[in-house]
């Protein structure tokens, strides 16, 4: 029998762990995790303590694995992937089934990070790196020249501490979380300070902080930027995170699984839209009116940006809960009523509503912060998420997000082509 095809179907009979593993393609561990996600039941044998699968459940399994991984029309595997992380409906979000803003308003960052890792939430959770991998980490990003972009920052950082660990491809879930609770601290320390580093005993949304800007750390902005880190942490399958799984599914480390998500999310339609946004809040700023500002953007062609979101019919809720945040900081008027500008007028042609990037640049304006700022913030948070998902992918058949190419070229056999000649 070849690997991966099915048993023959013998009515009742039942497979071992090895045998299931086998049939799937999968490690042992693996059909456990299968278990408790509900895709397989066991069985265990009277007088045994191993556990036994039924062959045509798993047959089964294994056959919608491989229609996954072929991405065949009408399977799903092209376009859905099985996920318990968040869960996005009727204009919310969720984080494991709890409302993602509700977490934002009681629970920092690294709590809501261990929540998305392991489904517990501890409170005080702290994240730090040791002094190593923070070391080699600044090293090499300052080596950089002084204009490099944040995110490319990160992705130097984020290579540079998986350099520094020998054991980064032990994919086991510890030693996964283990470095996820190391890389976080190491790309926020890594970034150069504007001010006065407040060392690692500090939150982390504080020393993020003092990477940003150089105005000092006031108590409500801080809470704004940590309600911002845990609002951006996941959004279900995003480009860059399904650029992490497709890397967890080839079993890439975590730390290359990061670097494949900042690799997407430095697109302009991704990460790069609340600098965009950011910009066009400081000219409203400058000229005291959106009119003529949304006026040049749709002459040159180019979509707002800030406003409108696919999965969401209304406002982002996202935006809702930094904009009212946002509210209570005398600082943040100015910016918020250019907002509120570019929106209306927006609307007389277009109704379409603010999204997180949005309320990412009415932040990051505020505070004398670059434009660069929201990208930083939107690259460290979403981290976690993405850890998260490179988690669930490494319990799943490896190399299952296959898809297949609808070649479209000329059919074989065609001549070889004439060599040009100057």
């Amino acid at each position: 029998m070849r690997d991966h095809e099915p048993a023959p179907n013998r009515p009742g009979r039942r497979l071992t762990t090895k045998e299931t593993a086998e049939l799937l393609g999968v490690k042992p561990e693996t059909v456990y995790a299968y278990v408790s996600r509900g895709l397989l039941s066991s069985k265990r044998e009277p007088g045994g303590r191993a556990s036994t699968f039924e062959a045509r459940e798993v047959e089964d399994l294994a056959r919608r694995n491989r229609r996954e991984s072929a991405g065949i029309p009408g399977s799903g595997g092209d376009l859905s992937v099985r996920t318990r992380i968040t869960l996005i409906e009727a204009d919310r979000y969720y984080y494991r089934g709890v409302d993602a803003t509700a977490l934002a308003a009681r629970h920092s960052y690294e709590e809501v990070a261990e929540w998305l890792w392991t489904g517990r939430l501890v409170p005080g959770t702290a994240f730090t790196a040791p002094e190593p991998t923070v070391r080699v980490a600044r090293w090499a990003v300052q080596a950089l020249p002084e204009h490099t972009s944040p995110i490319d920052r990160l992705r130097v950082a984020t290579i540079a501490a998986a350099a520094e660990d020998p054991l980064r491809f032990d994919l086991s879930e510890e030693a996964v979380l283990n470095t996820a609770r190391v890389l976080i601290p190491t790309l926020v320390t890594a970034l150069p300070p504007v001010v006065g580093d407040p060392g690692d005993d500090a939150p982390l949304a504080h020393r993020l902080w003092s990477r940003l800007t150089a105005r000092p750390a006031d108590g409500d902005a801080v809470r704004v930027l940590d309600a911002a880190l845990v609002l951006l942490a996941d959004h279900d399958l995003a480009a860059s995170t399904l650029a992490v799984r497709v890397a967890a599914s080839a079993r890439a480390h975590a730390y290359a699984t990061v670097s494949a998500g900042l690799g997407v999310l430095e697109g302009p339609l991704h990460g790069a839209s609340s600098g965009l946004a950011h910009r066009m809040l400081l000219d409203v700023l400058e000229l005291g009116n959106a009119a003529p500002v949304i006026a040049d953007e749709l002459r040159a062609g180019r979509c707002i940006p800030g406003l409108g979101h696919r999965l969401y019919t209304g406002e982002d809720p996202r935006a809702q809960v930094l904009f009212g945040l946002l509210e209570r900081l005398p600082r943040a008027e100015p910016a918020l009523l250019a907002a509120r500008d570019i929106v209306a007028t927006t609307a007389r042609h277009t109704p379409l509503h603010a999204n997180v990037d949005l309320a990412l640049a009415v932040f990051t304006s505020s505070f004398g912060m670059p434009a660069t700022a929201g990208e930083t913030i939107f690259a460290v948070a979403r981290t976690a998420g993405w850890i998260a998902h490179a988690l669930e992918e490494y319990g799943e058949r490896p190399l299952r997000m296959r898809p297949v190419g609808h070649y479209l070229g000329p059919r074989p056999p065609q001549p070889l082509p004439e060599a040009e000649t100057d």
